[in-house]
């Protein structure tokens, strides 16, 4: 009997995985995308999450990985950091990865955001991170990787624009990771100068 009570108090914690989220700034476009697989252990629970956002009356793009919960969290803070912080979306990143660093409650979540506007690709996490890709090349989640490779080869190797570089990538990557599916979900907008 206390062998069962001790089972019980060390039983693995079921992990949600399955998100590949990337983004590309190409040819005067930038283009987010997202699969829509959400596993639960080794379990597909769904099959068409949507993990992307339009904010700030879809001026910026958010593409998020990890807990949903917190990921959704995540979103609401950073869309009114972005209303205290109108048309410059690196300081409400900047503002948000602080709170996020600091305070208690948001320390503990587990997710990544992966944010773009006109003008910027930034990666948010809750070490207080705010990295902006050298190349213009973004990749979270667990096909994150993959994704990315394919899409630095097609953006050199080929005619596609960046929003048809993202879908191409992000179907590679899900032919490569368990946790990647094919339900490929992918915004755009207009790059500036």
């Amino acid at each position: 009997m206390a062998d069962l009570a001790a089972r019980r108090h060390n039983a693995p914690v079921m992990i949600v995985r399955g998100t590949t989220i990337l983004c590309v700034r190409h040819r005067g476009m930038v283009a987010l995308g997202g699969d829509g697989q959400v596993t639960l252990g080794s379990a597909i629970v769904k099959a068409a999450a949507n993990k992307l956002r339009r904010l700030a009356d879809g001026r910026v793009l958010c593409g998020f990985a990890g807990a949903s919960a917190d990921a959704f969290a995540l979103l609401e803070r950073f869309e009114a950091r972005l209303k205290d912080f109108p048309g410059n979306m690196p300081r409400a990143a900047t503002e948000l990865a602080k709170d996020w660093r600091t305070d208690r409650v948001l320390r503990r979540l587990e997710a990544l955001l992966a944010v773009a506007d006109a003008r910027h690709i930034l990666l948010l996490t809750g070490n207080g991170d705010v990295i902006q890709p050298d190349d213009g090349v973004l990749g979270i989640g667990s096909g994150g990787g993959y994704a990315v490779a394919a899409a630095r080869a097609l953006a050199a190797h080929s005619n596609l624009g960046a929003g048809e570089i993202v879908r191409t990538a992000l179907q590679i990557a899900a032919d490569i990771d368990v946790y990647t599916n094919h339900n490929i979900q992918v915004e755009e907008l207009a790059c500036g100068s």
